[in-house]
Order: structure tokens, then C-alpha cells, then sequence
């Protein structure tokens, strides 16, 4: 197998809708995903994430992946915030990126009642299913958060146009 230097699940530009145009120039902060147990983990980089009030999450993700099934059977999942020195993580559980011996290979991870924890990431909310509307291609999750882990952050993963980038200069 040989891996590229390109990014095989980009359109070209011009091929691109003008929704996902104009998605691609807002800022927003890296977070994965996990649901399902340690035996069989489920996780997915996700990016289109807004926090409500009270304590609601939502988050936008293809309906076609694990994830998407392993939270409808378990009801139940923990929203990682990644920092910048998690662009690996983020690639791999986005399949950008092979992990030979699995997804979650390597990985510091412990069992909780909502599903998988990466304990190297300190910054995360854990989240009981509650309902899901068909956005575009994919769902648009909802999740009424049950219980918030959070620790300092002073350099997130930040996604700009397809890219990771720097919150400062």
C-alpha cells in the first residue's frame, strides 16, 4: 500500500458546494468522538460541534460511519477536545491517516459508562443520545451532557479551510 501526500476525501475547490465553501471559513475547534467500550471502541474527528444551554451538545457527523452506529445501539458518548499536539489522533480517527493494529491502537484509553476515554486528552464532556435530524449527508447528533472533565488549554486544535492551524500567531 503507498500513502500520498494529498488528502484522498478532497474535492477540488471548484467541485466543492457553496455551503461547504463558505463552512470551510469558519474557525472551529478539533474534537473526537468515541462511543462503544474498550473491547469495540468506535471513534470519529469531529468539527462541526456547538455546546447549548442547558448543557446540550451538538455535532454534525455521516451516518454512514461506526460511530454514528455504535452511538445509536449504546445511547451514549464522550466529546474529546483536542490540542495541537493531537493532529495525529485527529487524522487517524478522521481515516486520514492508517493505524496499523486499529484505530485506537497506542492509545491511553479507559472505560466509562458513555464509552470510551482517551485520558490523554483532559478536556471532555460526557454525553447521554437524545435525538438526531438528517442535515445534508449526514445527522445532526444531539446530546444532553451528563458530566464535564475540563483541565487548562492553551493550545487547541484549531481547523481553518481543511487545514490545522495555529489559534495565534
Amino acid at each position: 500500500m503507498s500513502i500520498g501526500s494529498g488528502d484522498p476525501f478532497a474535492d477540488s475547490p471548484e467541485s466543492r458546494s457553496p455551503g461547504r465553501r463558505f463552512r470551510g471559513r469558519l474557525v472551529s475547534g478539533v474534537t473526537v468522538w468515541t462511543a462503544g467500550s474498550l473491547e469495540e471502541p468506535a471513534g470519529l474527528t469531529v468539527s462541526s460541534v456547538m455546546v447549548g444551554e442547558p448543557s446540550t451538545i451538538f455535532g454534525l457527523m455521516n451516518d454512514l460511519t461506526e460511530l454514528w452506529d455504535v452511538i445509536q445501539s449504546t445511547g451514549a458518548f464522550v466529546v474529546h477536545i483536542l490540542e495541537r499536539k493531537d493532529r495525529i489522533l485527529a487524522d487517524t480517527l478522521a481515516g486520514l491517516r492508517p493505524s496499523p493494529g486499529g484505530t485506537f491502537a497506542g492509545l491511553a484509553v479507559e472505560e466509562s459508562e458513555w464509552g470510551p476515554v482517551l485520558t490523554d486528552n483532559p478536556n471532555r464532556a460526557f454525553c447521554r443520545y437524545s435525538k438526531a435530524s438528517p442535515a445534508g449527508y449526514g445527522q445532526l447528533v444531539w446530546g444532553e451532557i451528563e458530566r464535564i472533565e475540563t483541565a487548562e488549554l492553551d493550545d487547541p486544535l484549531v481547523n481553518f479551510r481543511g487545514r490545522y492551524r495555529p489559534l495565534a500567531p
